[in-house]
């Protein structure tokens, strides 16, 4: 019979073994990601963030694992759920601490239910939200919040566990051989406007490149590192990333970490930065010291798509929200969550509001579609 144990890091596991797991080389779920979020100060209990990995063995060979969380709160997760905390605490109950299966402060679709390829992979899967429901149930937890799941995992999830989904902006190549073909796929009007968003970004005499994240010296990481503050400063925000946290990043995952960045001499005063797998690139962190018009649409989306391209990568994902996004190539793309309530009452309340929900977000789809920037809509 496979052991079943609930890890407080990642730390005695070995990275090819996790690793091995990961379907699709996703980087957020990766060993390098998961455990430099843990190791280099982004996970602390006092954010909300308690590490607490399902992981089977058979023998002393890790054949599953689900990273897992104990959350005291819902930030750095982006599948809002507030609403249902602040109902269930008025009615005398306790929300926190939750289950979370994700990846820390990352809206990146993905594999979440680690599993090896075969045929025991499905039964495994079952194995895994069986699992997270028995060790909820005993601890006395309210909930359990599987979030950004991957269309592989969709059926380890029973009647149990409630149904939400959200859209997202992604991008998706079509074959372009450039970056001019992937304009001339666009109405006249749209590729206009994205010209003249790089022209104005152009124009400002910044040198822009993007390069690999092997190529850093710390000291530039630390400038990225500070930009990425600045974004959050600037809005009032904690940045949970710390500086070790990026450079760790930069030699673990070399050229996987790319950033696109804009210099004043020798001085980084915008960036970009981005992980990709074999098949996507994500973007995920912005931060600038000038404002430039068009900049953040060069650095965030064009550099990316550009970069798409040339490696031949399937879609790319820049990240969550922004309507913005569809006039400049990204379409709608669903996203998947699974949610398990333990109070049958307060699981129906859930249920009838997740449903009005979905058709509110249904008809926001279409709408959108509607106004697709590309010809052939």
């Amino acid at each position: 019979m496979p052991a079943i144990r609930f890890l407080d890091s990642l730390d005695g596991i070995a990275a090819a073994d996790w690793d091995a797991l990961v379907p699709d080389g996703n980087p957020f779920v990766s060993h390098a990601f998961l455990h430099g979020m843990e190791a280099k100060g982004c996970l602390r209990e006092d954010y909300g963030w308690k590490p607490y990995h399902l992981a089977v063995f058979e023998g002393e060979h890790l054949v599953a694992a689900a990273p897992t969380y104990l959350k005291g709160n819902s930030h750095g997760e982006f599948v809002f759920d507030w609403s249902w905390a602040a109902a269930w605490e008025r009615a005398g109950g306790d929300y926190y601490p939750k289950l979370l299966v994700a990846s820390p402060y990352s809206p990146v679709p993905g594999p979440r239910l680690l599993v090896r390829d075969g045929p025991d992979a499905g039964a495994m899967r079952n194995l895994l939200t069986a699992t997270l429901i028995d060790e909820a149930d005993r601890l006395g937890l309210s909930s359990i919040h599987a979030n950004f799941l991957a269309e592989a995992d969709l059926d380890a999830f029973d009647d149990r566990w409630l149904i939400r989904s959200d859209y997202q902006f992604h991008w998706h190549n079509r074959g372009y051989a450039d970056f001019d073909a992937f304009l001339a796929a666009l109405t006249a009007k749209k590729r206009k406007n994205i010209r003249q968003e790089r022209n104005h970004a152009h124009a400002a005499g910044l040198t822009v490149e993007m390069r690999g994240g092997n190529e850093f010296s710390d000291a530039e990481w630390r400038q990225i590192h500070a930009l990425y503050e600045l974004t959050f400063d600037m809005k009032g925000n904690h940045a949970a990333l710390t500086a070790r946290f990026f450079q760790y990043l930069g030699r673990t995952l070399g050229t996987n970490v790319q950033v696109a960045l804009a210099r004043d001499g020798h001085d980084i005063v915008a960036m970009a930065l981005f992980l990709r797998s074999g098949e996507a690139l994500y973007g995920r962190y912005w931060g600038a010291s000038v404002e430039v018009s068009g900049l953040h649409f060069e650095l965030c989306y064009y550099r990316g798509i550009d970069y798409a391209i040339r490696e031949g990568l399937a879609r790319f994902e820049p990240g969550a929200q922004g309507e913005h996004k569809l006039a400049r190539g990204f379409l709608p793309t669903p996203t998947h969550s699974r949610h398990y309530i333990a109070h049958e009452g307060f699981r129906r309340a859930v249920a009838d509001a997740l449903v009005q929900e979905a058709a509110h977000r249904e008809a926001y789809r279409e709408e959108l579609m509607a106004h697709s920037p590309y010809a052939d809509r």
